[in-house]
């Protein structure tokens, strides 16, 4: 294959991956779809459609390039959230999740949120660095989760949707003000 047709199928790939974005982010609740506000229920039934949510969550966060993701984020009132912190780590299933512990020392790094425009709106957020969570597997195995940078970070704003709390809540008054002015509908003039 030549050059330019290696370019062209270059091309056609990240035009279907695009696509294949736009469907996925298409699935995603916005804000200020009311589910996003809700604290999710805890899951009691570890069944196949448990298994199939975080499947589907998890080919979801895949499409839109995401590193994590919560149910409430499509729509559905549980305690359950997919992430992957880096590509060479696999896409990790939690159920029931919660923090147990977390570090005093924090960090303030800007972060996006598929549910808030993919990646139009970033707010800096600060967290503490590492953090200590407590979950149950998909099969309903309990796990303990040390987690550090980035991953506290995912953790941490994944189990935030699960309480019904958006990045922006926690962004400074000013960067919370910028936030929400992009979010909010723009009249159309003609």
């Amino acid at each position: 294959m030549g050059e330019v047709e290696g370019q062209i199928r270059d091309e056609q790939l990240d035009a279907e991956r695009e696509a294949r974005r736009q469907l996925a982010l298409a699935q995603i609740r916005q804000y200020p779809d009311p589910v996003l506000r809700l604290a999710a229920r805890d899951v009691e039934e570890f069944d196949e459609g448990l298994q199939a949510l975080i499947e589907r969550m998890g080919r979801l966060m895949e499409e839109a390039r995401g590193v994590g993701l919560a149910a409430p984020q499509i729509g559905i009132s549980r305690r359950v959230l997919v992430y992957q912190p880096s590509d060479e780590a696999p896409i990790t299933g939690l159920v029931n999740p919660r923090i147990t512990a977390h570090s005093d020392e924090t960090d303030s790094t800007d972060e996006g949120c598929l549910s808030l425009g993919a990646s139009t709106v970033i707010v800096p957020v600060e967290r503490p660095v590492s953090v200590t969570v407590e979950a149950q597997t998909p099969d309903g195995e309990p796990v303990t989760i040390e987690a550090e940078e980035l991953e506290a970070r995912v953790l941490q704003h994944e189990i935030d949707h699960l309480n019904g709390v958006l990045t922006f809540d926690r962004a400074t008054p000013e960067a919370r003000r910028a936030a929400l002015a992009e979010l909010r509908p723009q009249p159309v003039l003609q």
